[in-house]
């Protein structure tokens, strides 16, 4: 049975204080600070508060009668007696007795356009934005008009919300591929165009003409198609191919504009504008806008760059600090080096639950992410609702097509299929993610490893996520006291991922020689440890610390060859980070092999009286060893050689212990980020890969013997020539040479 994680009703505000601010109708459309919510509600009152990708959204309170005349979404039927009325000025040529019979249909369609819309979809109150309501009701695209969807519901509650927050740019909308976006992204800008005066609105995607052609395919038609009540006198051609311009008398009309007792006023003209743009680092650099559609945002490849873009159209939404313009981005992804992977940067920065101190994310953004079982074509039954599981009983979609295999069954089934095709199968995954690793797979050509392995690992990852392999936590001193015993404890915001703990009787195991402390596990495992000697970097990130534990095939109470502890972090001091990797030391009893061209660490282990935790280099002699490395140990991670050896431990690691093996059974390789970073992996750019580094050291150091140098001692020759006489007189003697 398939259980939805996309969204959760949530309870963050006593009921009571919500009820007493409906009752004054105290809500405030936008960011409420005191609650962290955004009401989306224009209302005054809210009801249900939804939690979609981490942010807290508080949906309009349900009105006392929501309209039941159908159990589903039924778009109205445009009444016939309007369908030849083209625009304001033929509205007033009618009689007032017609004005006065449709004005309060006219006024209904305003109010759901302002407020959002009611209505029974399977005998549950279901609530859509004005936006969603513009698009079902009034939008045309390829095949007609849209159907409901409760996936694009959930999409536009969230726009909404971006819409609503004054912290907010918009959204980057990681999608699956044929999802609706750039017809929902076209209906939204054709309705916030034709309700602003002097505004320009714009358009972007992979490439010029994708961006024309969306321009002209799906902007324009939705545009011509808008009922005379909503549509603008528009200015040039009826199907432009440039610029859609409501330059010539028109305004946002309401019911008093369009009442027949009262003489319109001079109407001002719009002067707003919809247009598209080449594709671009610069493009709409130095403008103005109140809506940035980007589409294909994932696909932009070299030389354009999305990241760059997106730091240049960024401040067209701007004026100083105050927002005034919002980014509707949405895209599959490419394969990382054909423009995802700086998708993949943008989308990542733009996490709600990492702010800034003003309350930003770093792009400004908020990330989306809608698994393709939510919007799959083919499997979304009449109400609109997802098919997750086979059904048990008769379902049918919109036109009334049999559905009776669940969309999960499907996809496994499509999947399966391609695992023979490790490209194809990525590709696939890309196309139709059901998790925002499957939407940033990449091609496996582009890894020095076995991507097939790695990919395989990851997937059987995720299938675990329930089980709680992995525990988050923190290592601390017991009772405070240095260097007595380290105590572990499960922490939610602890910077350690352990999969295993040592028994109480491994825990702490120290030994002491000649007055130093040895670890008294090093016969199960070891460390290796990426670390950095700089607390702050001019740009605030700077490349994070990392640190793997690893066992050894062992006898012990522990599993074998098995990656037990993953830590990658930059705490706010280096100290902070020199303590985190002791103390995972001392718990578990382990050594350590660091780099040692930032000896930082090291000096720190070896002032504590740890120096025995450090692994001196494997692949020299002690006597060969410099007297910086007899001191603190370490390796220098930057030589040809040493660089090929850590490389060749992680591609050894793989082949042997990650994804499926040959007896059927999958590796206990649990930690997906180092896993994603050994994906990623570039030899020629080795320090934007604190994982991988890490990881490799510990792999090199549980195999220290594969890179301890020969004996150079030579045994001499062993002479065994016969000596020759001479046969002559009564004597012989030696025959010298």
């Amino acid at each position: 049975m398939y259980h939805q994680s996309l969204y959760d009703i949530i309870e963050p505000i006593k009921l009571t204080t919500i009820s007493r601010l409906n009752k004054g109708k105290k809500w405030e459309y936008g960011y409420n600070k005191e609650h962290d919510v955004i009401v989306i509600s224009k209302t005054g009152q809210i009801g249900e508060i939804y939690k979609i990708q981490n942010l807290k959204i508080a949906l309009p309170k349900a009105p006392a009668k929501v309209d039941r005349h159908t159990d589903r979404w039924v778009a109205e039927p445009y009444p016939k007696e309007l369908k030849s009325i083209k625009n304001i000025f033929d509205w007033r040529e009618y009689p007032e007795e017609f004005t006065t019979k449709w004005g309060a249909y006219i006024d209904e369609q305003f109010n759901r356009r302002e407020q959002g819309h009611w209505f029974n979809n399977k005998g549950v109150d279901t609530y859509i934005t004005g936006t969603h309501f513009m698009y079902l009701q009034w939008s045309k695209i390829d095949v007609g008009q849209p159907d409901f969807r409760e996936a694009n519901r959930l999409f536009f509650i969230f726009w909404e919300a971006c819409k609503a927050d004054p912290r907010c740019y918009g959204m980057a909308y990681l999608k699956n591929r044929r999802s609706g976006f750039s017809f929902m992204a076209s209906g939204e800008i054709v309705n916030l165009a034709t309700l602003a005066s002097d505004s320009r609105y714009g358009i972007l995607s992979k490439s010029g003409s994708d961006a024309k052609k969306m321009f002209t395919d799906k902007v324009v038609p939705i545009s011509v198609n808008y009922p005379f009540f909503f549509k603008p006198v528009q200015d040039g051609m009826d199907r432009p191919k440039t610029e859609l311009a409501y330059r010539v008398p028109a305004s946002k009309f309401t019911r008093r504009k369009l009442d027949g007792n009262n003489r319109l006023e001079i109407i001002t003209g719009l002067d707003t504008t919809i247009d598209w743009k080449n594709t671009g680092d610069n493009a709409y650099d130095g403008e103005k806008l109140k809506l940035l559609v980007h589409d294909e945002s994932g696909k932009w490849e070299r030389p354009n760059n999305i990241l760059n873009n997106w730091r240049v159209t960024k401040t067209t939404l701007r004026l100083g600090s105050r927002i005034i313009g919002k980014c509707m981005m949405g895209s599959t992804s490419n394969a990382l080096d054909k423009g995802g992977d700086n998708f993949k940067k943008l989308y990542e920065s733009s996490d709600v639950t990492k702010r800034n101190a003003n309350g930003q994310t770093r792009s400004g953004l908020y990330s989306l992410f809608i698994p393709m079982e939510w919007n799959y074509e083919g499997f979304i039954d009449c109400y609109g609702l997802p098919v997750f599981d086979t059904p048990t009983g008769p379902t049918t979609g919109p036109q009334g097509d049999v559905i009776d295999v669940g969309v999960i069954e499907h996809w496994n089934n499509e999947a399966d299929g391609l695992k023979s095709d490790q490209d194809a199968l990525n590709e696939f995954y890309r196309q139709f993610p059901r998790t925002e690793e499957h939407a940033f797979r990449d091609e496996t050509k582009n890894s020095i490893f076995n991507l097939a392995k790695i990919y395989e690992q990851i997937d059987y990852n995720q299938d675990l996520v329930s089980s709680n392999v992995l525990t988050r936590g923190s290592f601390q001193w017991e009772n405070g006291i240095k260097d007595t015993k380290v105590m572990f404890s499960p922490n939610p915001k602890g910077r350690f991922l352990v999969s295993w703990v040592p028994n109480y009787n491994l825990q702490n195991r120290q030994t002491s020689r000649n007055g130093l402390k040895f670890p008294g596990n090093e016969h199960i495992g070891a460390f290796g440890c990426d670390s950095y000697d700089i607390s702050g970097t001019t740009d605030g990130r700077g490349s994070k610390g990392a640190l793997h534990g690893l066992t050894k095939f062992t006898m012990e109470d522990a599993p074998s060859s098995t990656f037990f502890l993953e830590y990658v972090a930059r705490p706010q001091t280096a100290d902070i980070f020199f303590e985190d990797v002791l103390m995972a030391c001392v718990f578990y009893g382990m050594p350590l092999l660091a780099e040692n061209n930032k000896p930082r660490l090291l000096y720190y282990f070896k002032r504590r009286g740890y120096r025995g935790y450090s692994i001196n280099r494997p692949d020299k002699l002690f006597n060969k060893l410099s007297s910086t490395e007899k001191e603190i140990g370490g390796i220098p991670n930057s030589s040809e050689d040493i660089i090929q050896a850590h490389a060749a431990a992680i591609e050894m690691y793989i082949d042997k212990h990650v994804g499926l093996n040959s007896e059927g059974e999958f590796g206990s390789m649990y930690f997906t980020d180092t896993l994603n970073d050994w994906a990623k992996f570039d030899i020629n750019k080795r320090t934007k890969f604190d994982a991988a580094i890490s990881s490799g050291l510990a792999i090199m150091a549980c195999n220290k013997e594969l890179y301890r140098p020969s004996n150079p001692f030579q045994k001499s020759k062993l002479n065994i020539s016969m000596a020759k006489y001479t046969q002559e007189g009564y004597s012989s003697e030696i025959i010298k040479r």
